[in-house]
């Protein structure tokens, strides 16, 4: 490859990926994640904290990614931080998938189609608890390459 269409390939990966950044914050924005959740916890005044920190790990997640980046852990820290970090990415995807379920009210239709009165919350934990150990069963028994 020229070095003209190196850069071609440069501009149109970090023009794709600013398209993407913009639609990711703009389905937290509309969704409420981040108000919803300073709300709900009563921590408003940490909102700021909370944009930083969704910033913050989406460009070190993305750079982390891209460049071949190799920490000097032993293996006992590596383990504890990709238990870390899976552990972000779940609270993450767990609090996203719930505003937008809350958002487009779908907690609430499907209670009154099956007609649950009571119970709710228990119902939503126990699908994340589900999600979670499946998630694990996979890891477990090599279904998944990492």
């Amino acid at each position: 490859m020229t070095a003209l269409q190196y850069i071609l390939l440069g501009i149109m990966g970090i023009s794709a990926g600013a398209l993407i950044a913009a639609g990711l914050v703009a389905l937290i924005t509309t969704t409420g994640v981040i108000t919803r959740m300073a709300d709900k916890t009563h921590t408003a005044y940490f909102v700021k904290g909370y944009e930083t920190a969704i910033f913050l790990g989406g460009t070190l997640w993305n750079l982390f990614w891209i460049f071949p980046v190799v920490f000097p852990f032993g293996k006992g820290s590596a383990v504890f931080f990709q238990i870390l970090m899976s552990l972000c990415q779940g609270v993450f995807v767990g609090c996203l998938a719930i505003s937008l379920a809350e958002a487009l009210n779908g907690t609430a239709i499907f209670g009154r189609r099956i007609k649950l009165a009571k119970g709710v919350g228990t119902v939503i934990l126990s699908l994340a608890l589900g999600k979670v150990v499946y998630s694990l069963v996979q890891f477990w028994f090599g279904m998944v390459k990492i």
